[in-house]
Formats: structure tokens, C-alpha cells, sequence
């Protein structure tokens, strides 16, 4: 089994992004997905040591200071979307407000599990064989949430950080 953290819109919220990575290391997430708007390099960094896989988010723009901060703490910048595999699963991320490219990545049915962010909003959907998955975010929200998700089953847990 492995657990994946999903986490979006930390807006470069420091403390609440420590408390993230505090409650991923908890739940022995081996991979985190961050869905996009980061905020800062800072954010990156805090993911030091868990093998972490950025997007864009619309807030964030190209900023080459993000690549560069994940290639030195060892994780990996997409550029405006990505995808991975794990336990015979396909993973795409996105942050969610490229409307366009989020229909096609849905309607082509190739995909087990779509996250993405943007709208702050926790949102959980199963759409044919694509599993949606949108953790909440950390910035701008009553309660700050993340998501783990245990596969190969795609079980999501959504967590509360609290104070």
C-alpha cells in the first residue's frame, strides 16, 4: 500500500503548510501532489526529504524559482500539469482553472485518479472510472484541509488542520 498526500492553494502559508507536511509524515504519505498555487519557494522547501510533484496554479504564473527550488530539495516541477503511476494507477494533476485542458484530461477516460485545486473548495467525485479528487486548500478557507489517498484501493481520507 502506498499513500499519497494531496494538498493545493497554500498561497505561501508557511505554518499551515508545516502542518501539512507534520500531518502527511504522520500518515507515512510517501508521495505528496501539490495541486498548484504554491506562493513561495518557501513551500517548496517545506517538502524536503518526500518525493513531491508541483503544478502551476494561476497565482503562481511560470515561475522558474519554484523549479529550481524542487530540483534542490530533490522533487520535481510539471510546469502546468503532470502525471504519474503508482500501484497500476494513473494520476493526472492540474490546478484546476484551465477549464479546457481539465474536460479533455476527464472525458478521455484514461486516467484512475484527477487532482487538482483552485476553487478551495473539498470536492470528491467519481466520474465513470476517474476519480476526482480536490483536497481544499490551505489559504483563504474556515478550516485549512488536505487529502490522503491509500492505493492501490483509492481510498481518500480528507484531514482538518487544525488552529
Amino acid at each position: 500500500m502506498t499513500k499519497i498526500g494531496i494538498i493545493s492553494d497554500t498561497h505561501g502559508q508557511i505554518g499551515p503548510a508545516k502542518k501539512a507536511r507534520e500531518l502527511f509524515d504522520s500518515q507515512d504519505v510517501s508521495i505528496v501532489i501539490h495541486c498548484g498555487d504554491i506562493g513561495g519557494t518557501e513551500i517548496v522547501r517545506i517538502f524536503e526529504g518526500v518525493e513531491t510533484h508541483f503544478v502551476y496554479g494561476n497565482m503562481d504564473g511560470e515561475n522558474e524559482s519554484f523549479r529550481l527550488a524542487a530540483t534542490e530539495t530533490g522533487n520535481t516541477l510539471h510546469g502546468w500539469y503532470g502525471s504519474l503511476e503508482c500501484c497500476d494507477k494513473k494520476i493526472f494533476f492540474l490546478h484546476g482553472h484551465q477549464s479546457g485542458r481539465f474536460d479533455a484530461e476527464l472525458y478521455s477516460e484514461q486516467w484512475d485518479m484527477i487532482c487538482f485545486g483552485h476553487t478551495h473548495c473539498p470536492a470528491l467525485q467519481q466520474f465513470g472510472k476517474t476519480l476526482l479528487v480536490n483536497p481544499g486548500a490551505l489559504y483563504r478557507v474556515a478550516v485549512a484541509q488536505v487529502a490522503v489517498v491509500r492505493l492501490p484501493e483509492l481510498d481518500v481520507e480528507n484531514f482538518a488542520l487544525s488552529g
